[in-house]
């Protein structure tokens, strides 16, 4: 086991994405600040998480705990696949984002967490005093025997309800589970995801099917900006899939009913038959309502310029 004590709660720890989405020039190998009596770096605890180890951290922690967390990250030359993980657990609070993008391991709290969390669900603690998480992706694909708090499982469906905002849903499932969410999600939902069904009752945040790479993402609401961005493969089908649509999307397809404000190279495709009844089977439209839906697909790519959003996200423009 790793044990930290902190005086002050660093953000990313514990990251497998080494922070690289939100400061490229970050250095893994550096030391996590305010460590009382040791020196561990980022990727020391990391490299100790994919041994399947333990890493206890006393103190708070600040945001984006467990980042990509069972995953071995393909831009850090790994397989893009899951993989196992061990235990993480923190003798005090958690910040927000916590478990975003997920996939193995667990989670245990003492204190409380911030919201809006990562691709994580609280199931019955084994840990006497610690609260526990678990990554949704890991929950409903390798069906583990856990129980969950507020919310329902049955097999590999899983039906979220209480009212907890989350990002990364779902992220890299690759089994055919279904995951409906009764109300609104965060950003990311559908990242990386292969295979399997996400609903959402409601409206849902920024990069939403971003990667998509097979399975199904259905919005009952609003997209916020670059839904279906570097989108391979798969069906992200949405009331209104919002502004800056299918951003360098390489495949699949993007259904709208309101008339979505695209980025290249996607481009308004024709609704045919088989697009109709793909519709209908997923939204119960009648005949003529399918016909007011917007199909949007992959266009041959030009010359672009690549642009660092806020977030992260990269989005191309075309050069004038």
């Amino acid at each position: 086991m790793i044990t930290i004590e902190l005086s002050n709660p660093p953000d990313n720890l514990c990251d497998y994405t080494y922070n690289f989405c939100w400061n490229s020039d970050f250095n893994p190998d550096s030391v996590i600040p305010h460590q009382q009596g040791t020196e561990y770096t980022y990727r020391e605890i990391v490299d100790h998480l994919k041994k399947t180890g333990t890493v206890q951290i006393i103190g708070d922690v600040g945001k984006r705990l467990a980042q990509g967390m069972g995953t071995s990250i393909s831009h850090l030359g790994g397989s893009g696949k899951t993989e196992n993980a061990g235990n993480i657990i923190i003798d005090g609070d958690v910040g927000a984002e916590a478990g975003m993008g997920m996939v193995s391991g667990n989670l245990y709290i003492m204190g409380d967490i911030g919201k809006p969390m990562g691709n994580i669900v609280e199931v019955e603690s084994d840990r006497e005093g610690y609260r526990k998480f678990v990554s949704i992706t890991e929950l409903v694909c390798e069906e583990l025997q856990e129980k969950l708090l507020l919310n329902k499982l049955e097999g590999n469906n899983l039906l979220l309800n209480d009212g907890i905002l989350r990002n990364t849903l779902a992220a890299r499932c690759n089994c055919e589970a279904s995951i409906t969410v009764e109300g609104d999600a965060g950003n990311g939902n559908g990242l990386l995801m292969e295979r399997g069904m996400l609903l959402i009752k409601g409206d849902s945040g920024m990069n939403t099917a971003a990667h998509l790479n097979g399975g199904t993402v259905y919005v009952e609401g609003k997209c916020e900006a670059f839904a279906g961005a570097y989108m391979k493969n798969g069906i992200l089908l949405a009331d209104d899939a919002g502004s800056h649509v299918g951003a360098d999307m390489k495949g699949g397809t993007i259904y709208s009913k309101k008339k979505a404000n695209i980025d290249p190279p996607a481009k308004k495709g024709k609704i045919g038959h088989e697009d109709i009844r793909t519709i209908r089977k997923l939204t119960d439209a009648g005949r003529f309502e399918v016909l007011r839906y917007n199909k949007y697909e992959a266009g041959e790519e030009g010359k672009y310029i690549t642009i660092k959003m806020r977030d992260g996200s990269l989005v191309r423009r075309p050069v004038d």
